[in-house]
């Protein structure tokens, strides 16, 4: 269950990436399949070659960034409707990915990564790591809050919510949503990436359904936790994220086959989007939100 708890910490920077774009932009991206493994092969690749784990990482990120470039100029400059020009850019990923690893597969064991410290030291599968990704996990969604409370930020959050309104006060529309595209997509590749090297390998296939696994996280975390504000709502996306892996672990605990977990995901989604419309469960999120809330203005306050 350990385990579950940190693969959903280092998850929730891919939801939070999938968060920026399903819900800020409004945006149906499924470019985070493709960048997904983009970024973990990058990563692995660079730092088998003699990077530094960090240096690859950070390397990931930004090829991350440049698979979102294209997805958001597809969509913007080509006029290709947003989900297909997601597809188009995933698709076209599957072979980059191959070409940039060589093979399917890279491994990365006995290679310095970020992660081998925490397993020299016999800390992984307790709760120092726990806190160490909660850590690094909470620093970026900190850094996603100041972000979407500057001006670009706020005009990003307009694109999404009125893009002819915004428009007409002057904000080039097309800027903010390859922006926030590449940003988004480089969350997901750096997640990928931390992924590779907890996990001691990347794999051309390891992004296969990804986007489920996002929204999974983002609709289950909003659901219960609200999106009162956006430090609700993104905190609600890290703690969404982790309900999910445990909701996974229980069920495989339960005898259920791994093969299953696809399934597992899509019924997750259905249960956290059907949820909120039950009268029982809508009283559950109002308390709920109401702690939240309560728990923000004592924060404020002190």
């Amino acid at each position: 269950m350990i385990t579950a708890v940190e693969l959903g910490l280092i998850y929730a920077i891919m939801a939070l990436g999938v968060y920026l774009t399903f819900r800020i932009l409004d945006f149906p991206d499924l470019t985070v399949d493709g960048s997904f493994t983009s970024g973990a092969a990058v990563a692995a690749i660079s730092i088998v070659n003699g990077m530094p784990a960090l240096l690859a990482t950070i390397l990931a990120f930004f090829v991350g960034a440049l698979a979102g470039i294209v997805t958001g100029l597809l969509h913007t400059k080509g006029k290709i409707n947003g989900l297909l020009a997601g597809i188009l850019t995933m698709i076209a990923l599957y072979s980059i990915n191959l070409r940039i690893m060589g093979k399917a597969n890279v491994p990365l064991l006995g290679e310095d990564t970020l992660v081998s410290p925490l397993r020299q030291a016999h800390l992984t599968g307790g709760i120092v790591s726990v806190l160490i990704f909660f850590g690094v996990a909470l620093v970026l969604k900190l850094v996603l809050d100041w972000f979407l409370h500057t001006d670009v930020g706020l005009a990003m959050q307009a694109t999404g919510d009125n893009e002819e309104m915004i428009r007409s006060f002057g904000v080039n529309t097309d800027n903010q949503k390859i922006l926030g595209l590449a940003i988004s997509n480089g969350l997901v590749a750096l997640c990928g990436a931390m992924i590779a090297q907890y996990q001691g390998f990347a794999d051309v296939g390891m992004g296969i359904g990804l986007i489920l696994i996002g929204l999974a996280s983002v609709i289950i975390g909003q659901a219960i936790f609200g999106t009162r504000t956006i430090f609700v709502a993104t905190l609600a996306v890290i703690l969404g994220s982790v309900l999910y892996r445990v909701f996974i672990q229980v069920a495989l605990d339960a005898g259920l086959d791994p093969n299953d977990m696809k399934l597992i995901s899509a019924i997750l989604v259905v249960i956290a989007l059907v949820l909120p419309q039950w009268k029982g469960f809508s009283r559950f999120g109002r308390r709920m939100r109401t702690i939240t809330s309560a728990a923000e203005k004592q924060k404020e306050t002190v």
